[in-house]
């Protein structure tokens, strides 16, 4: 059955999936996008570090805005190294396989100068929540309430951990990575209070309306 949207939805849905990803995807002449191989050579202008310790700086300090797992992580180092953008030694492990270390190259920085002169960095929005919430008037009062609870406790978690920031050993505490723990307890904060503020716009009587549909 093909579902046919209002045309103010339509304009929505295409400002989120057809315009975000196309001003993500710009590239100026000569200037590299933020990837996870950038944020890699930014990490180690703090120091030597291994593909371990990348991974729990970003779990730590980048997975809320800037997600990155082993599956990303060690194929951008190996491209960094085959480029000669950074350069590893194997630190030998008893009973454990060889450990490689990692340090930026001259050519490396270069290259993080140059990644880091895009003036306008995308800035994206994928929220699940969002788009579960905007067909609200299809769910029962109990399923709205557990999906603002869950989320609310969430939000608690991640302020937990902002205030926590200050202790976290990891390469680029600096007033950049300051500023963006201020910009996330920001909007943390103000996201939670939104919700706590109108949730109650999202609950009004909806059955009815879920019995016609199913109808």
């Amino acid at each position: 059955m093909k579902i046919l949207l209002p045309y103010s939805w339509t304009i929505y849905i295409e400002l989120i999936v057809c315009i975000a990803p196309i001003y993500a995807g710009q590239q100026l002449e000569g200037i590299n996008l933020m990837d996870v191989k950038t944020v890699c050579l930014g990490m180690l202008t703090d120091g030597e570090a291994s593909g371990y310790d990348m991974k729990k700086c970003f779990e730590s300090s980048f997975g809320h805005f800037f997600p990155a797992g082993y599956g990303s992580i060690y194929p951008a180092l190996a491209t960094l190294a085959r480029n000669g953008l950074v350069e590893f030694e194997q630190v030998l492990q008893d009973g454990k396989p060889d450990r490689k270390v990692y340090n930026i190259t001259e050519k490396g920085r270069e290259a993080l100068i140059e990644g880091l002169a895009n003036a306008n960095p995308a800035h994206k929005l994928r929220s699940e929540f969002l788009a579960t919430l905007w067909f609200a008037h299809l769910m029962t009062a109990e399923q709205i309430d557990t999906v603002i609870d869950n989320k609310l406790a969430e939000i608690n978690e991640f302020l937990e951990m902002i205030e926590e920031f200050q202790s976290i050993e990891c390469p680029g505490t600096g007033q950049g990575a300051q500023f963006v723990a201020g910009y996330d307890k920001h909007m943390a904060s103000a996201f939670r209070n939104y919700i706590e503020e109108n949730r109650k716009l999202l609950m009004k009587p909806v059955l009815a309306d879920v019995k016609s549909a199913a109808g």
